[in-house]
C-alpha cells in the first residue's frame, strides 16, 4: 500500500526540509564543506494507523531511531536514524538503508514501503553526504539492538513526544547551536536533531515551543543519561 494521508502534508513538501537541513549548526556550519565524501543513507521509518486521514499524525504514529553504544570510538551514545555507509554491492540509496536497518535492528525489509528520498545532505562532521530515505510501515515487523556493542537502544519513539513543545529545545556547543529533543531516554540532536526538525516543520506538525531555550549540551547528555537509567529501572 502507498503511505496514509496523514503524511501527505510531509510528503508534499520536502523542498522544505532540504533549506531548513542546510542552514542546521548556525553560520559556522554553512560555511564547511566535505570532500571527497562518502555515500551513505538512513531510514526515516515512519507507522501508525494506516486509516487515519486528519493532517496531524495519529496518536499511535512513532518514527524509529536508534541510540549508539557508548563504548563506541565514533558518536558515542549519539541517537540517529537507521543507516549507514553505501557498500559496492549496494544496488541503490535505498538498498543502503534498507540494509543498514536490518543490520542495526532486525527491521524486516518487506515490512517497509519506500515512499520518498531527499536529496543527498553533506554532514561535515562525518565526512559523508547522506541521503534520507522516507519509509512508511503499515504492519512494523519487530526490532531490537542486534548487536549491543554498537547499539544501545532501538525505540519506535511516538511522534507526539517529539512534537509536544515540553520536549524541545536547542542545545549548544562551542559554536555549534541547534534543535534538540528530549525523547523519553534519548537526546536527539545535531544532524537528526536538525532532520526531525525539518520534517516536523515541514509537514505543518510544528507546534509553538521556546526557540530562546538554549541548554548546554554537556547538562543534556547527563540528564539524558539519567532519564534513560530511570526508563531501563521501570522496564525491568
Amino acid at each position: 500500500m502507498s503511505a496514509p494521508r496523514w503524511l501527505d502534508p510531509l510528503l508534499g513538501n520536502l523542498g522544505d526540509v532540504a533549506s531548513e537541513i542546510e542552514q542546521r549548526g548556525g553560520a559556522v556550519a554553512a560555511l564547511q564543506r566535505v570532500r571527497n565524501p562518502r555515500r551513505a543513507s538512513v531510514l526515516i521509518l515512519f507507522d501508525g494507523d494506516p486509516a487515519a486521514t486528519g493532517p496531524t499524525p495519529p496518536a499511535d504514529a512513532t518514527v524509529l531511531l536508534t541510540q549508539r553504544a557508548s563504548a563506541m570510538r565514533q558518536h558515542a551514545g549519539q541517537v540517529a536514524f537507521p543507516g549507514g555507509a553505501r557498500d559496492p554491492e549496494d544496488a541503490d540509496d535505498v538498498a543502503v538503508a534498507l540494509r543498514e536497518a536490518w543490520e542495526e535492528t532486525g527491521l524486516d525489509p518487506e515490512s517497509v514501503e519506500v515512499v520518498a528520498e531527499l536529496d543527498p545532505i553533506e554532514v561535515p562532521v562525518s565526512g559523508f553526504r547522506v541521503v534520507p530515505v522516507i519509509g512508511y510501515a503499515a504492519r512494523p515487523s519487530e526490532v531490537r539492538a542486534v548487536d549491543p556493542a554498537e547499539t544501545a537502544l532501538v525505540r519506535r519513539v511516538p511522534l507526539a513526544e517529539l512534537i509536544d513543545p515540553a520536549h524541545r529545545f536547542m542545545v549548544r556547543k562551542s559554536f555549534y547551536r541547534g534543535p534538540a529533543f528530549a525523547a523519553g531516554p534519548m537526546l536527539v540532536w545535531g544532524f537528526t536533531g536538525g532532520l526531525v526538525n525539518a520534517l516536523i516543520g515541514a509537514a505543518g506538525w510544528e507546534q509553538p515551543w521556546d526557540t530562546h531555550d538554549v541548554r548546554p549540551l554537556t547538562d543534556e547528555v547527563r540528564a539524558a543519561a539519567a532519564r534513560a537509567q530511570t526508563w531501563q529501572e521501570s522496564a525491568r
